[in-house]
């Protein structure tokens, strides 16, 4: 035998499919042993339906279940406040691990059993583990404002030097950095980085550091060979079921209320990473057509972020279903902005001009307006609103959620818009337009990414 570590991460709405959660505990259960740990790296309680419902409750019976060794904050883990995310960690068996999170001074959750960083015996290997999470966290969830977010490189320098004090054999991060996991490793030389954030899978070297992410939605469990450097990835899809877990969450997801039927789709609409990040969706169109639908405004937006992966909308579609496509419970606003304003936003739209996720991604979402990138030259080659060419200094009606206003993390020119009008939440929004109007979106050719 040789240590092992059990990589999940960012499973969200994995919670909303039971029998995907049952095999993800399943295949946990079937791996473990005496000479591994299991491992998350944050993103781990919401969001989703359940976790919209209980609040990040449902994720209790899942760490039970697989026996949860250690675990770091995602930004949606404080997606319900962070004294809701107090309670969950004061539930939850594993050590929580933050070396960059603080609150009122101190270290959060401290009075609660959070550490800054651990060290724990690995079939006879002395294995150190610290956490960090994305230091942007306070302006992509607006419940998390009144946390502080240290840089986490500094913090994990401090955490490597006090374990190889201790005269630790490895050093692991657990990291919800995203693609900042790169800069970790250069900087601390770690023998691993565990990551989470971004939604696509890594399997990769920098250096002498292994990075892993396991994707998204609990649907990869990455087996890390700490001996061998190795990096074995499981399927969850035809694992074994944890009947305790995939029961339970069957139980609550009956409980919710939320099985009304709005509407009937004969052509399914795929709601993937790659549908939604790749430019014009017929997800994202709907989703944009209903927030234009229900304020009047001249243009709405939704940030690709903001459509969380999962199975495709297809026969008769639930407000449950729905609320899985924007399961948040931020409301629907409007604000005023000139044709600058605007053009500026839709230049932030791509992934080549901002921070966040893979250079080739599309933040955007739009109705009412059509946009054409050039993709060479990283420019608006055409951008129109109801077919007229946007006027710089004409004021258009931008409606999209009332998180994009908080944040400077995707759309940093509409950040700290006044709000003209607040509506209804996201999800209810959906279900009031799948109601009224249906639901049979079609590509339009509004978003076109040339060159």
């Amino acid at each position: 035998m040789s240590p092992r570590l059990l990589h999940y991460s960012d499973v969200e709405n994995a919670y909303d499919n039971p029998d995907r959660i049952g095999r993800l505990a399943g295949l946990l259960r079937e791996r473990d042993g005496p000479d591994a740990l299991v491992v998350g790296t944050g993103d781990n309680t919401s969001p989703g339906v359940l976790p919209l419902v209980e609040e990040g409750g449902q994720s209790i019976p899942f760490f039970r279940a697989v026996g949860a060794d250690l675990e770091t904050f995602g930004n949606h883990d404080f997606d319900y406040g962070p004294d809701r995310t107090l309670e969950l960690v004061a539930d939850s068996p594993q050590t929580w691990l933050t070396a960059n999170v603080e609150r009122d001074g101190g270290r959060f959750g401290a009075g609660v059993g959070t550490a800054p960083w651990t060290v724990e015996e690995v079939d006879g290997e002395r294995v150190g583990f610290f956490g960090v999470t994305v230091p942007t966290t306070p302006s992509i969830n607006p419940n998390a404002t009144d946390l502080a977010f240290g840089d986490p490189i500094t913090a994990a320098e401090e955490a490597v030097a006090a374990l190889r004090e201790r005269g630790v054999d490895r050093v692991v991060a657990l990291s919800h950095l995203g693609t900042e996991d790169r800069e970790l490793a250069v900087e601390t030389g770690v023998d691993v980085v565990l990551g989470g954030h971004v939604h696509t899978e890594v399997v990769e070297r920098v250096g002498d550091t292994l990075l892993t992410r396991p994707g998204v939605n609990g649907e990869t469990l990455l087996e890390v060979d700490l001996a061998t450097g190795s990096v074995t990835r499981h399927a969850v899809t035809g694992g074994p079921v944890d009947e305790s877990v995939a029961g339970e969450l069957r139980r609550r997801m009956a409980e919710t209320g939320l099985d009304e039927v709005v509407a009937t789709v004969e052509d399914p609409i795929e709601r993937t990473e790659g549908t939604v990040m790749r430019g014009e969706s017929r997800i994202g169109n709907l989703v944009a057509d209903a927030y234009r639908w229900a304020t009047g405004a001249d243009v709405a937006l939704q940030n690709s972020g903001g459509i969380r992966a999962g199975p495709a909308l297809s026969g008769e579609v639930t407000v449950s279903d729905l609320v899985s496509v924007v399961p948040f419970k931020e409301p629907v606003a409007v604000t005023e902005v000139t044709g600058e304003r605007l053009l500026a936003a839709l230049r932030q739209a791509s992934g080549a001009t901002v921070s966040f996720g893979e250079p080739d991604w599309w933040h955007a979402h739009l109705s009412g307006a059509n946009v054409v990138w050039d993709r060479s030259e990283d420019r608006i080659r055409e951008a129109t609103v109801d077919g007229d060419p946007v006027d710089p200094d004409e004021n258009y009606t931008l409606a999209t959620s009332a998180y994009v206003f908080h944040t400077d993390h995707e759309f940093p020119a509409l950040a700290g818009e006044g709000v003209l009008d607040t509506g209804r939440i996201q999800y209810e929004v959906l279900a009031d337009y799948a109601r009224e109007v249906g639901i049979d979106p079609e590509l339009e050719g509004r978003i076109l990414r040339v060159g």
